[in-house]
């Protein structure tokens, strides 16, 4: 059998998902091939990819000519949220396979016009949610989906940081999808759908906590699935002493205290697939009838997402993020924002058709 030439891919925006995440995971994963950069710096990029030891790329100043080149025939458009979109369509209309990096789009009309279009033209789309990818989920969803802990009746997941200082860039400026909700919000939403499925109802709380801030840098998102709630929590001014997730079944808790090393591995410069990529030597506790169990936690693979997109363009499996997944989560995202600003809980705007795509793509995994 003669191997198939290589996917070649077009990454839109080098700015730090670009250049942290994506250059570095398709560099790494067999089958795709970094063919061009839509970036107005064409040094940055040059010195970024000889710095994480990657070829060389064609560097295309202009986003939509980028995301439009006959050279490629996969797009990943990692660029500030407001220009998601209209990039998406850009590249679906010239024929190319799309990965969008989270939030998704702006809202869920244009998730939904996106969808539709991906559909039209028989052309893969797919939201990079990389964190399916990560050690310290991968341990709560083999533990979850075990039976060990009985039915889940509280879940808490807290992404973290300690930035009490405002930062000049497009995510802490005031606009369409910036605020710490649109940034880390779709990864802690991704997951919770992935453990529970669609919620009953939303409800949510966002607050500027930080001198000179101009949006929201606090979040706290509850899910109510009925007997089950789960807790998604973001915050800016976390110094430490939160667990990343916490988790409490019939049977027994368990407390997931550290969080996933590949993004700090990615920032000193570690390769993916590099002696120890992705190893997590905190472990998982679980407490029980018999006490208290320290159990291994399995090492996280982000490149395990770009894997997933070459065999969906190949054909030989399935798309790892469905446009289906990924309205929910813009569902979940937008409703939690209104829930906020009118102070009580909300169902989800979506239809049954749209609750029906979830459910099939939960059933075909």
């Amino acid at each position: 059998m003669s191997t198939p030439a290589p996917i070649r891919v077009a990454l839109i925006g080098y700015g730090f998902a670009g250049q942290t995440f994506h250059a570095p995971l398709i560099g790494a994963t067999p089958g795709l091939h970094l063919q061009l950069i839509g970036s107005r710096d064409a040094a940055k990029v040059a010195a970024g990819l000889a710095a994480s030891g990657l070829a060389e790329a064609t560097t295309v100043a202009d986003p939509f000519a980028a995301a439009t080149d006959a050279r490629a025939d996969l797009v990943v458009i990692a660029t500030p949220n407001d220009s998601h979109a209209p990039l998406a369509r850009a590249a679906l209309d010239a024929g190319k396979h799309v990965v969008v990096d989270k939030p998704f789009a702006l809202d869920l009309a244009q998730a939904r016009e996106l969808s539709a279009l991906a559909e039209q033209r028989g052309r893969l789309l797919s939201v990079f949610q990389n964190r399916r990818w990560d050690s310290d989920f991968l341990a709560v969803r083999g533990l979850i989906e075990s039976g060990r802990l009985g039915e889940v009746v509280h879940f808490e997941s807290h992404i973290d940081r300690y930035r009490p200082q405002v930062r000049e860039r497009w995510r802490e400026q005031a606009g369409a999808g910036s605020g710490l909700w649109w940034d880390l919000g779709p990864h802690l939403v991704d997951q919770a759908l992935q453990l529970f499925g669609l919620p009953q109802r939303v409800s949510a709380s966002l607050a500027i906590q930080r001198d000179g801030a101009q949006v929201a840098d606090w979040a706290h998102v509850m899910l109510d699935y009925g007997r089950r709630r789960a807790i998604l929590h973001a915050s800016m001014l976390v110094a430490g002493g939160s667990a990343r997730f916490t988790v409490h079944g019939e049977r027994g808790s368990a407390v997931k205290a550290l969080a996933d090393r590949q993004e700090a591995q990615l920032l000193a410069g570690i390769r993916p697939g590099a002696p120890d990529w992705g190893r997590d030597e905190d472990p998982t506790i679980v407490y029980d009838d018999a006490g208290r169990h320290a159990l291994p936690t399995p090492a996280g693979d982000q490149r395990r997402y770009y894997a997933g997109i070459r065999d969906a363009v190949l054909g030989h499996g399935a798309n790892p993020v469905t446009p289906a997944q990924a309205l929910a989560v813009m569902a979940v995202l937008e409703t939690a924002e209104t829930a906020a600003a009118h102070g009580h809980s909300l169902s989800l705007p979506l239809s049954e058709a749209e609750h029906a795509a979830f459910a099939a793509d939960a059933i075909s995994r």
